[in-house]
């Protein structure tokens, strides 16, 4: 089973510096000494990727760059797609080739593997937990630093939708910029000056008053911070549908369900990209 049948992955061009940088930390000065005392330079293998624990798949491509830029001469076949969701002991990759290229490049792409696969399988569960409501579970800016393309997309491998890439992506007001603006009317109106007709503007609120001001004015999405499940459903009430709104604070997989059915549009979860713990996956040689 596939989460999403049309994900479509990162191009090769954007997957290569990630790879490159991870495989130069690895190599270090001397590059893999174990695999060239222990390997013989002839010697070949087949190694199969598979699933130690069920989830959700992303970084399959990674994983086979590392492989490619090791050892051109290793066949990388893909199992499953990014995206499916796998069962204990499900095979994902088959790599074949020189055995001592297969070793050196591992730990590099069982790392991108299980990392994003974590993430994609955490989003798995949030989206899930909500299916039955409207609403759809995003990301934040809540990164790895030097890791955020790679793992937004592991989040739309899981089913989830991503919030902004950047700084430059919209107009987020929260707290300390309301608080710098002199208010949410202050706030609100500076950025409709400042920013241009196409950039979206929403801005965070933790009272219903602030949710009145802010709709009053007109805004595109407003992030209801931090709210109890009565306080949404009334701010949900309140908007009528006039703007989007997005919940997010003590956002588990507890309490995604109750939030999603208060009948908010989004809702995010730094948790998704900052503490989901990696998928197990290993990669073993076949006899």
């Amino acid at each position: 089973m596939t989460l999403n049948q049309t994900l479509d992955g990162p191009p090769r061009i954007l997957l290569e510096p990630f790879v490159r940088a991870a495989l130069l930390e690895d190599l270090g000065r001397g590059g893999d000494l174990t695999s060239r005392v222990t390997a013989p330079a002839e010697g070949r293998a087949e190694a199969v990727f598979a699933a130690r624990a069920p989830g959700a798949v992303a970084g399959l491509a990674c994983a086979a760059l590392a492989m490619e830029f090791i050892d051109p001469e290793i066949s990388f076949e893909r199992c499953v797609s990014d995206g499916a969701l796998v069962a204990r002991g499900d095979k994902l990759a088959v790599a074949t080739g020189p055995a001592r290229s297969i070793l050196t490049a591992e730990r590099t792409a069982l790392n991108f593997l299980g990392h994003l696969s974590g993430i994609a399988t955490a989003t798995a569960n949030f989206a899930r937990a909500i299916a039955h409501t409207k609403a759809r579970i995003c990301c934040t800016r809540k990164t790895t630093p030097g890791l955020r393309m790679l793992e937004k997309y592991a989040v739309r491998a899981g089913g989830g939708s991503n919030h902004r890439f950047g700084l430059d992506d919209a107009v987020l007001i929260k707290d300390n910029h309301i608080a710098a603006a002199g208010g949410v009317a202050a706030a609100l109106n500076a950025a409709r000056d400042g920013a241009g007709h196409l950039v979206k503007i929403e801005i965070e609120v933790d009272r219903l008053d602030q949710l009145e001001e802010a709709l009053a004015i007109g805004v595109d999405a407003v992030l209801l911070d931090n709210m109890d499940l009565a306080t949404l459903k009334e701010a949900v009430a309140t908007t009528g549908g006039r703007t989007i709104l997005e919940a997010s604070g003590n956002v588990t997989l507890e309490t995604v369900g109750a939030i999603a059915e208060t009948g908010v549009d989004y809702i995010s979860s730094g948790w998704l990209t900052h503490s989901a713990p990696t998928l197990d996956i290993g990669l073993d040689f076949r006899s």
